[in-house]
């Protein structure tokens, strides 16, 4: 398998309640390693770009007023098959749905406040990078 880069956020809900260090534990011991890390707060415009895709259905606004409600902590992670590793380690969208062990089911509070987001493709993981990361911020 090739090493590969996705994409992460440590969400509002997570931040609020200083999950920030016990998901990362997560995350490394899945075997994927943080290469760029930072704290922001998003504006509720940056957070609508960012989902843009997501425009036209009904949670938008909510997700987006959610996404600016407290800081994120957005990251890149790299690793052997990154993307579905993480997606794994993450669990279902819907905690009541998550396997055990994974961080949504033990974090989450809800469908909407799942805790975490990750990329879901190559492309994805890319565009979603150059979003918040410049190269030279990429350290791995």
């Amino acid at each position: 398998m090739a090493i590969q880069r996705t994409f992460s956020i440590i969400k509002p809900d997570a931040t609020r309640r200083n999950l920030t260090g016990a998901i990362n534990a997560k995350i490394e011991a899945a075997g994927l390693r943080i290469v760029a890390q930072k704290r922001i707060h998003m504006t509720p415009a940056q957070a609508g770009q960012f989902y843009a895709v997501h425009k036209e259905r009904p949670f938008y606004g909510e997700l987006c007023e959610f996404m600016a409600s407290a800081p994120v902590v957005v990251q890149v992670l790299e690793g052997e098959n990154a993307i579905a590793k993480y997606r794994e380690v993450m669990g279902a969208t819907d905690p009541a749905a998550a396997d055990a062990g994974t961080i949504r089911k033990e974090f989450a509070l809800s469908k909407g406040e799942n805790s975490v987001h990750g990329s879901d493709a190559p492309e994805t993981a890319a565009e979603e990078i150059a979003y918040f990361f410049a190269g030279i911020e990429l350290v791995g």
